[in-house]
């Protein structure tokens, strides 16, 4: 009886990648993919701030590398330490209000080098 995927990757067992043994066989501890952290030390932080329809100012944080960093809580960090709303948007962390002093002192408090344009 022949199947329809006979012979193929999807007929065999699966093996490992690192020894070749069967999955069921193999003894190598599972891969971790460990994000590669930049230390704040090692980068810049660019704080601007731009004005909205509306009239509305908000501070722009950029220049940080997404990969490299945890933005998600460092934007909680700084919504936290300004007291101010805020959100991440492609890469950038916005902060409701001009809070360009307050951003800079926390982010210079963490580590970062920090420049205001």
């Amino acid at each position: 009886m022949t199947r329809l995927f006979a012979g193929t990757p999807w007929d065999r067992p699966p093996t490992c990648e690192t020894c070749g043994k069967l999955e069921s066989e193999c003894d190598c501890p599972p891969k971790v993919e460990e994000p590669i952290r930049v230390p704040p030390e090692k980068q810049t932080a660019r704080l601007a701030v731009e004005k909205r329809p509306k009239g509305k100012l908000v501070t722009i944080v950029s220049g940080l590398v997404p990969e490299g960093n945890d933005l998600p809580d460092l934007a909680a960090r700084l919504k936290a330490s300004c007291g101010t709303g805020g959100t991440l948007k492609d890469g950038q962390i916005e902060l409701q209000g001009d809070h360009r002093d307050a951003a800079e002192r926390a982010l210079q408090k963490i580590g970062y080098k920090t420049r205001k344009r």
